[in-house]
């Protein structure tokens, strides 16, 4: 039993773990930068008829593999040419749709030795960097995006999502400030700004900017489950259960196959002493989310506290395990990509 009390003790810090998520983690499903760099005009690519009624075929059925394959074979063939350039830039879409990040980096990058990319694809690049969890190469792309277009708030924003990600909260906050005066409707701004403020110990001004984050996603087409997420994790700090649950219960409204709302949802109910429920939510977390080690940890204390000590053993160590597998993950080589 003393063993069982100490990995407790030892793994406390583990109830707030999945709020450190990254940029990349954090972003929302519909975020697809790569749709940009995807153009249904094909003409520019100069592909004879044949190819170019493939490859319209191969896009409209998202057969990735498929129009990878011909795109990098078309720019083969004459590999230093404007058109190359062209086809590599459609092809580094193309690897982003289909999860292929480095990939995608490497025919950006090869196409910008050839000729500047456009806008769009120096953005998507930096979100495959981070995709790549190398944001020490995203950011020089969006300090260069952001200087050439001081006006326009999305490199800012994802600038202080860099911050966000290396805990620089302050930093992140400057630029989320100038991110709402230039789109006082940007709701993930007032998301983030919430999480910084969060993060300071300043729960006020937390809930404050994440009831507005909340406010502006309600009016979205698609809403987001994130704000009532976040702003969940800061009414539970202030002890405001009831209104935390009943914006966790909003989000699955929105999301129901969000593991990190059914993981806060168990977080609540545990804490209102709502064990079966609470453990029916976790469940639901792990079986969303395998790989997910925070709801194994909450498991393992309710089955300590309902006196089932061999479940509680078990999914501590289960915890254990996939932390230590987490934090072994691999980033990308710097050695991947041309210079």
């Amino acid at each position: 039993m003393k063993k069982t009390i100490f990995i407790f003790a030892s793994s406390a810090f583990g109830a707030c773990l999945p709020f450190l998520l990254s940029a990349q983690e954090r972003a929302a499903p519909k975020e697809n930068p790569a749709l940009d760099t995807v153009s249904s005009d094909l003409s520019g690519l100069q592909l004879n008829d044949v190819h170019r009624l493939e490859l319209e075929d191969a896009v409209k059925r998202r057969d990735y593999k498929h129009a990878e394959a011909l795109l990098v074979e078309e720019a083969g063939r004459d590999p230093n040419s404007v058109r190359a350039a062209k086809l590599l830039v459609m092809a580094g879409g193309m690897f982003f749709l289909d999860g292929q990040y480095l990939n995608a980096a490497i025919a950006w990058k090869k196409a910008e030795a050839i000729a500047p990319l456009d806008d769009p694809s120096k953005f998507t690049l930096a979100m495959a960097y981070v995709k790549l969890n190398r944001r020490d190469w995203a950011r020089p792309e969006l300090e260069k995006l952001a200087a050439d277009h001081p006006q326009d708030p999305l490199y800012l924003y994802w600038l202080a999502r860099l911050d966000y990600d290396a805990q620089n909260y302050a930093a992140a906050i400057t630029r989320l400030k100038k991110v709402v005066e230039l789109d006082p409707k940007m709701m993930r701004a007032y998301d983030s700004l919430g999480l910084c403020y969060d993060y300071l110990g300043q729960s006020n001004e937390a809930i404050k900017h994440l009831n507005r984050a909340v406010e502006l996603n309600r009016l979205q087409s698609k809403p987001s489950p994130w704000p009532h997420v976040d702003l969940a994790v800061s009414l539970v700090s202030v002890n405001q259960l009831t209104d935390a649950e009943k914006h966790l219960r909003e989000a699955l409204g929105f999301d129901l196959r969000l593991p990190q709302a059914h993981y806060q949802l168990g977080r609540v109910l545990e804490m209102q002493g709502s064990y079966q429920e609470a453990v029916q939510s976790l469940k639901q977390a792990i079986a969303l989310q395998p790989a997910y080690p925070e709801p194994h940890y909450l498991l393992g204390r309710i089955y300590h506290r309902l006196g089932e000590d061999q479940l509680s053993k078990k999914e501590i160590a289960q915890f254990q395990e996939l932390k230590k597998a987490s934090e072994a993950q691999p980033v990308a080589n710097s050695s991947s990509l041309p210079k």
